[in-house]
């Protein structure tokens, strides 16, 4: 049976604006101990403020998901705080609005960096944990524009579309375990 989310401890990557800072707020008010992740620490330390002012328990770790060693410590954070990871919430993104001939190498390279294998290295991080911990859940955030393009948008589009075919070997993987686990 999962631990209800009054008794879990979730990591929120991406929780300093938008649907990640809505995200952690939910979860703090259903009573979760709230891991808030991103690189804005001004954004983070005003959620964590906000949290704790409602009466709920939260903590800051600064984290750009773009480099898998803060995400890694993002994990390392969350165990050593609260002793494990029983939900993981992939959410960082950042977009560019542009011609693709007019996106630079650089600035595409930033959002599949950070939109795709934000993710990939987030999913790295909470699995080891997740399992210590003898189960969890890891949501991964996609976005309609992992379904339609939309014009204008190609990379943060590509990054979108990427994470959709990453789950679903991710989740094909996880039920592979569960089954070898299920039937040993």
């Amino acid at each position: 049976m999962p631990e209800p989310v009054s008794g879990q401890v979730v990591v929120i990557a991406g929780a300093s604006s938008g649907i990640g800072r809505a995200t952690a707020l939910a979860f703090a008010a259903a009573g979760a101990k709230v891991v808030c992740a991103a690189r804005s620490v001004q954004a983070l330390d005003t959620l964590v403020e906000q949290i704790r002012k409602d009466g709920g328990t939260a903590v800051a770790v600064p984290t750009d998901v773009a480099d898998p060693a803060a995400v890694r410590a993002l994990a390392d954070v969350a165990e050593q705080r609260f002793g494990r990871i029983d939900t993981w919430v992939n959410n960082a993104a950042v977009g560019v609005w542009g011609r693709v001939e007019d996106i630079t190498d650089e600035e595409f390279d930033r959002v599949m960096r950070v939109n795709f294998l934000g993710q990939v290295h987030g999913v790295h991080a909470a699995l080891p944990a997740l399992r210590r911990a003898g189960g969890g859940v890891v949501i991964g955030m996609v976005s309609g524009e992992g379904v339609r393009a939309v014009p204008l948008q190609s990379p943060y589009t590509a990054s979108k579309f990427a994470l959709r075919a990453f789950y679903v070997g991710v989740g094909r993987v996880s039920l592979r375990i569960q089954t070898w686990k299920e039937s040993a």
